[in-house]
């Protein structure tokens, strides 16, 4: 697939040896490597009870959002942000990685145990924008609109 090898390209970019990424990817049984977030992206790590939610919003008002990683049992949802946004995110309950940080990132092309894709990256760097992220959490938040006539 044209797209999982530009996408797979595309991460291994931020790794320090793009290469040795790779190879993590193809030989480890898991399907992961550990890369620094921070470069390319950072990461909004939201509870999952919140994050999927907030994906479904998402989804409804973008074509395509950025990458979104879910883990550990789906209890945490990971939103794929423009370099930086970790230093200025402000938000309880939201764990912000950027320089300094390592994300394990599953193969885009792969379904493994732990960490996998909900929204796989397609190789041409479009992150989600923290603005329109904190937007669609608060409708999230504020869960079903109309059941009620609310």
């Amino acid at each position: 697939m044209a797209g999982t090898k530009t996408a797979v390209e595309w991460l291994a970019s931020v790794a320090p040896d793009p290469e040795v990424c790779r190879r993590q990817w193809r030989r480890n049984p898991l399907g992961i490597a550990l890369l620094p977030a921070g470069r390319a992206w950072d990461v909004l790590i939201l509870p999952g009870g919140l994050g999927f939610p907030t994906l479904d919003v998402l989804t409804r008002v973008l074509d395509r959002p950025g990458p979104v990683l879910a883990g550990f049992g789906d209890r945490r949802v990971g939103f794929l942000v423009p370099p930086g946004t970790a230093a200025r995110w402000v938000g309880t309950g939201v764990r912000a990685a950027g320089p300094g940080t390592w994300i394990v990132v599953p193969h885009p092309g792969r379904t493994t145990g732990g960490v996998r894709w909900l929204v796989p990256p397609d190789g041409s760097g479009t992150l989600t924008d923290p603005a329109l992220l904190e937007l669609a959490m608060h409708e999230a938040a504020a869960g079903p609109v109309g059941r009620d006539g609310g």
